[in-house]
């Protein structure tokens, strides 16, 4: 057989609950401390930003979350999403292992951002609120939520990066058809982003800056919450959706992965492939090994610091125990606009430093490299985060030819890159360049971050 395969699910095997791993990880992360007491803080914390349901999520240590049947029924739009066998890809390696992938691009906002989205906008509108702000990178969060708060009744006011509103055109447009307001972060709307253009007018602005934009925005307004498209307890788990309906298709097709990969920016694309298969690694024995990828140019997992940090540039955050390149790092100006962001989620940094997932960096052409491979093989144009995992992916393959040993891996390809197309561009023009962090430069970025103690 030298076609790919595919594995169906129904309708009605869409998922019924969230896993939450915190019910099961064997050690629980340090609590988040308030940002100017530096002392821990409660979930009542959250309140200004979040609604309760969210909070209570965020902080529960149930295995389970019930997903709310007007959830689901929206989640119909698009799930369950095919499961692939690369077969022709597999053939151009050469490789005896076995390739398989989830393709999260079915979706209307063609990525996986919407899993949490639609989520996020249920439990906001069923709270009351009016409206939500957010930040988006490469534009794929933020137009997921431009299309959850339209499906909601809600408002929807994104702060995009910079160099991201200026590369990503389309992006932006998907936005404004969905109804919501998108502004080039920083911008003159916010202290933050007053204080961040006077001190560099030309600023290319990052994840962690719009974040500061959106969470300020939000706190001025009663009827306004805050929404974040990745990093939080509560959005890696309502991404779980993708690894349950994984497992299920793996099973249809008669295996179990060697190692599961998935790109890696704030942690809720590996953590919603990842985490059900974990959990067959806590509770059932399985020797599963699970494979964050990131950018050699935001390489927070294999070179960042395990600190307290901001999730935000100004500090307007809790501090969170995380692996971070310092809150003040600003990336390089990388196509994977949605892989530039200086921390990781609570979660999988707890897992990280427990020794129970493993991460690997890439640079920006194996990542362009490897995904024009997967076009001409499968036929899917990968967005540019969706290229670590292939590049990841590709990798493991090299391996086990190497090796001469059979070996199964299954990646998340969780979007397309059809509004990506101009980075494919800059790719065949040899324009893009391989940018890789100095030691130094790390140094300096988390200088001044506090160590979590555990307990």
């Amino acid at each position: 057989m030298s076609g790919s395969t595919k594995y169906l699910l129904s309708e009605n095997e869409i998922p019924e609950r969230w896993y939450n791993i915190q019910a099961h990880m064997p050690n629980q992360p340090p609590p988040p401390l308030h940002p100017a007491t530096k002392q821990p803080i409660g979930p009542d914390a959250l309140a200004p930003l979040f609604p309760m349901a969210l909070i209570e999520q965020e902080v529960s240590r149930d295995p389970w979350i019930d997903i709310p049947e007007e959830v689901r029924e929206i989640y119909k739009l698009w799930r369950p999403t095919p499961l692939y066998r690369a077969r022709r890809l597999e053939k151009a390696l050469d490789t005896p292992a076995k390739i398989f992938y989830k393709y999260e691009g079915v979706s209307p906002a063609g990525s996986h951002k919407p899993n949490t989205a639609i989520a996020q906008a249920y439990y906001n509108a069923q709270a009351g609120v009016k409206r939500i702000t957010t930040e988006t990178g490469a534009g794929q969060w933020g137009s997921a939520l431009s299309l959850a708060c339209k499906m909601m009744g809600l408002g929807c006011e994104v702060y995009m990066v910079r160099i991201s509103y200026d590369q990503k055109p389309y992006r932006k447009l998907m936005m404004q058809t969905w109804g919501a307001e998108v502004i080039a972060s920083p911008s003159d709307r916010t202290a933050a982003g007053r204080q961040i253009l006077a001190q560099d007018p030309d600023s290319p602005g990052s994840l962690g800056i719009a974040i500061s934009e959106a969470v300020e925005r939000a706190v001025q307004d009663e009827s306004t919450k805050y929404s974040l498209g990745s990093v939080l307890n509560h959005v890696l788990m309502h991404q779980t959706v993708i690894g349950q309906e994984a497992a299920q298709q793996m099973e249809m097709a008669g295996e179990r992965p060697d190692v599961v990969i998935a790109p890696f920016g704030g942690g809720s694309n590996f953590a919603g492939l990842s985490f059900p298969f974990l959990r067959q690694n806590l509770t059932e024995g399985a020797s599963i090994r699970c494979l964050a990828i990131e950018p050699a140019s935001c390489p927070k997992l294999t070179r960042g610091a395990f600190r307290y940090d901001f999730g935000d540039s100004i500090g307007m955050t809790p501090l969170l125990p995380m692996y971070t390149l310092g809150h003040n790092f600003v990336p390089a100006k990388i196509h994977a606009g949605g892989l530039r962001y200086h921390g990781a989620g609570v979660l999988v940094s707890q897992l990280l430093k427990d020794g129970l997932i493993d991460a690997e960096a890439v640079e920006q052409l194996e990542t362009f490299e490897a995904g024009v491979l997967f076009a001409q093989t499968e036929g899917i144009i990968p967005a540019p985060e969706a290229n670590h995992a292939v590049a990841g992916a590709i990798r493991q393959a090299q391996q086990a030819k190497q090796e001469g040993k059979a070996r199964t891996i299954l990646f998340n390809l969780c979007g397309h890159g059809h509004f990506d197309m101009a980075a494919y561009e800059a790719y065949f023009a040899g324009k893009l360049e391989s940018h890789k962090l100095t030691a130094e430069e790390i140094a300096r970025s988390i200088e001044g971050l506090e160590e979590p103690v555990a307990g």
